[in-house]
């Protein structure tokens, strides 16, 4: 299985929006006793077979890693969609994209990065149900990804339990431009848009290069610049001069171990590979 990251909450949009990028994690999975199975692909074998009532079988997995953990990225949901898509191609659960994606939101407490790996492009997810939009391919996305690791859990931790209404107004307001303006792929609308009041204030607690590299990312031509999911990447939005954003970005963190990658949105979510 070929499964795209994502980079998620988009700013304003906590728990609900995401983007599927070019960036993959390839898992392989195939029937056999495996030597040693991890936690994440244990779990989602677990729920695979209770919720299909598919007879257990043992199985082994394997992984060839291009999407950085633990940085925000949706590490995570690939490797639960490419264990649950592997086990559905193997067994007679013949179960739908649609009904693969919410056994993988139900694994990960939210469908933010299930969503676009599921199915490519920007998406919408609410619950369980979602609304799916093309990205233009001239539409570039620039991620500064640190040397250091978060992890999502740590994260939420240190959102606060209440929040200005004001705030939530505006993030809201946010949250709807950013849709509206990936839906009608009128994608200078995006500037400004970012900002967000729920969750990235308190985050830069975890992340303290999160306000300048947004803004140096911005001052070289960005559309907009967030914190990718819980971090620690930083995904810039941009439909010219991705190169000289990136560069702004990495000397805004000021380390040499940080790296830059650029990409473009993926239309097709998960993909079973031929040999």
């Amino acid at each position: 299985m070929r499964v795209p990251a994502s980079t998620s909450n988009l700013g304003p949009g906590f728990d609900c929006l995401g983007v599927a990028l070019r960036l993959y994690n390839e898992i392989t999975v195939g029937r056999g006793r495996p030597s040693q199975i991890p936690p994440i692909v244990e779990e989602a074998g677990n729920l695979f077979f209770r919720r299909t009532r598919q007879r257990p079988f043992p199985f082994f997995c394997s992984t060839l890693e291009q999407v950085p953990r633990m940085r925000g990225l949706g590490s995570s949901a690939t490797i639960r969609l490419g264990v649950l898509a592997g086990l559905n191609r193997l067994s007679d659960a013949s179960l739908d994209r649609f009904s693969i994606f919410r056994l993988c939101a139900e694994l990960e407490g939210h469908p933010d990065n299930a969503a676009p790996s599921s199915f490519g492009g920007f998406t919408v997810a609410r619950a369980v149900s979602l609304q799916r939009f093309a990205v233009s391919s001239r539409l570039y996305f620039v991620l500064l990804i640190p040397d250091f690791e978060i992890r999502t859990a740590n994260a939420r931790k240190v959102l606060p339990k209440k929040i200005l209404r004001a705030g939530a107004v505006e993030s809201c307001g946010n949250a709807c431009a950013v849709t509206a303006a990936f839906a009608s792929r009128n994608y200078q609308d995006l500037r400004g848009a970012f900002a967000d009041y729920l969750h990235q204030p308190f985050r830069t607690k975890l992340i303290p290069i999160l306000p300048r590299v947004i803004d140096a990312g911005q001052k070289a031509g960005a559309l907009g610049a967030f914190l990718s999911g819980s971090g620690s990447a930083i995904c810039a939005v941009s439909l010219q001069n991705p190169r000289k954003v990136a560069m702004a970005m990495q000397r805004a963190a000021k380390s040499k171990s940080a790296k830059t990658i650029i990409t473009t949105a993926d239309h097709r979510g998960v993909q079973i590979l031929k040999r």
